[in-house]
């Protein structure tokens, strides 16, 4: 990995999009890649960072915002498609964030749910790690979701693993708007 320059593998979206929120205000390039959760969803994060995005556009205040959606939904939930038209859509939104890195195209990148698409076989693990290792300079890389694969963790300068201990769901009750999405 550069050096100075962390690839972080942590287990919640949350504390990933804090630090996305922090690196707008220090002016970074930010590009956030969602795997897994569904295209059709507008999670609060994705609102919040596009409207930096466009404040940014219109005042030049903090950094410019993308925002891009890869697959089709929850691994748990019904789909569209087959399992292999859903790892073709995770290697095509892996070969754009490689071309980005490659490119120096962004400050910081979020790589959302995308130990899933490791995970199950979808992207080459050591591929992913080679790519990482071998960026160019300036670029920070976080990785989010359950799971990591050994490679990746090791490969990482900072892992963080969290744990749930409650939570209302446990109860039956559904997400909340705000908290959950």
């Amino acid at each position: 990995m550069p050096q100075g320059v962390p690839t972080t593998v942590q287990g919640k979206s949350t504390a990933a999009f804090g630090l996305a929120l922090r690196q707008w205000t220090a002016g970074s390039s930010i590009a956030v890649f969602q795997f897994v959760k569904s295209a059709k969803w507008r999670v609060g994060e994705e609102t919040a960072l596009r409207a930096l995005g466009d404040l940014h556009r219109d005042t030049g205040q903090g950094g410019p915002v993308e925002w891009h959606k890869m697959g089709e939904g929850w691994s748990w939930s019904r789909k569209q498609g087959s399992e292999e038209d859903h790892a073709a859509a995770a290697r095509e939104g892996w070969a754009e964030i490689r071309r980005r890195l490659e490119a120096s195209a962004h400050d910081f990148y979020v790589l959302d749910e995308f130990t899933y698409p490791l995970k199950w076989g979808w992207i080459d693990v050591d591929e992913v790690v080679a790519v990482l290792r071998d960026r160019p300079g300036h670029q920070h890389v976080v990785v989010t979701g359950r799971d990591a694969p050994p490679a990746l963790v090791d490969a990482a300068d900072l892992v963080t693993e969290m744990t749930k201990i409650k939570h209302p769901m446990d109860a039956g009750q559904k997400g909340q708007k705000g908290i959950e999405w």
